[in-house]
């Protein structure tokens, strides 16, 4: 059974660039899906740049981590 974790990050506007609504879905499997809420689009990871990369890298070494933790605690 595959289990996703949804989860949103509101980037604030910089400079010109408009703020962005993001959507990440870490499913156990490893796949990763990210929607941009405003226009449906899906994105890719390199397509992310400041707070929205940050936020990913952050969120995905979370998941690895926990993911290693519970792995280490059914096989030891």
């Amino acid at each position: 059974m595959v289990n996703c974790e949804h989860l949103r990050y509101l980037e604030p506007p910089r400079g010109s660039r408009p703020s962005r609504d993001l959507t990440f879905k870490f499913y156990t499997d490893g796949k990763l899906v990210i929607i941009d809420n405003d226009t449906g689009n899906t994105m890719s990871p390199r397509d992310l740049s400041g707070g929205s990369y940050d936020f990913y890298v952050r969120q995905r070494i979370r998941f690895i981590k926990r993911d290693l933790a519970e792995k280490i605690m059914k096989y030891a």
